[in-house]
């Protein structure tokens, strides 16, 4: 019992910590959607930062609950703690599985949906939903094109600029230190290379990896919170409220 004690007191600690890092998680997934939400075909990509949100804050009142079952035991804080051990591994299993089924999914899908919306760019002037989505991206990510700024050579659609003019990408590829940039190829200098795929999946991915690891390390902690809190129970048994 000594040990429970200890043990379910540290772990109620570890929780409140454990919660700062999983809403981060949660918090850069549903950021990550709003912000290229355009280049995402599925709705519901967000859904895993919100679950882990959820637990997050369900994390907060089970830390609490933890800490004062190991000072003083209670029959319904034990009762309480075990509901939300179940209900956390419900919420952290889900968003852990969605996580992975969409960074799956996404990777695929996001070279297909760049590479139209490069083919369908219409330049910066009035530009579409599309084409603003892809000047957003290249200047949050630092980038050009879906594999490199060549793409907008190959793009035949996308012959948004005059045909007196010299080819030429969109100024989005810019750097922020040449403001007199207009996207001309014959000053590569001035322009981001690498292209915006690879970035946004290695993004993706770290996110999604984030979440999963993080959910699984957590899921261990709550096993052992139900394991020492079930042996504390154990020496003070539920008598009126055996439902429990």
């Amino acid at each position: 019992r000594p040990f429970a004690r200890t043990l379910l007191r540290l772990l109620g600690f570890i929780f409140w910590g454990s919660a700062a890092a999983l809403a981060f998680g949660g918090v850069f997934v549903i950021l990550m959607y709003k912000n290229y939400r355009y280049l995402f075909q599925e709705s519901f990509l967000s859904l895993p930062g919100w679950l882990a949100v959820v637990a997050a804050l369900t994390l907060l009142p089970t830390g609490v609950l933890a800490i004062s079952i190991s000072a003083k035991s209670s029959r319904y804080q034990q009762g309480a703690l075990m509901y939300l051990l179940v209900v956390l591994l419900c919420l952290e299993m889900s968003s852990a599985v969605l996580a992975q089924f969409y960074s799956i999914r996404m990777a695929s899908e996001l070279k297909s949906t760049m590479s139209d919306l490069v083919y369908q760019y219409n330049g910066t002037r009035f530009q579409g939903p599309g084409s603003r989505a892809v000047d957003a991206v290249q200047r949050k990510l630092q980038c050009c094109g879906v594999q490199n700024y060549t793409d907008w050579l190959k793009a035949t659609a996308a012959l948004w600029h005059l045909p007196a003019e010299e080819a030429r990408v969109p100024e989005s590829c810019c750097k922020e230190e040449y403001s007199h940039c207009r996207g001309d190829l014959g000053h590569l200098e001035q322009l981001f290379q690498e292209g915006c795929l690879k970035k946004l999946e290695d993004r993706l991915h770290f996110v999604m990896l984030y979440m999963l690891w993080c959910c699984a390390a957590l899921c261990l902690l709550e096993l052992l919170a139900g394991v020492s809190n079930g042996i504390l129970m154990r020496h003070q048994p539920f008598r009126d409220l055996r439902i429990l």
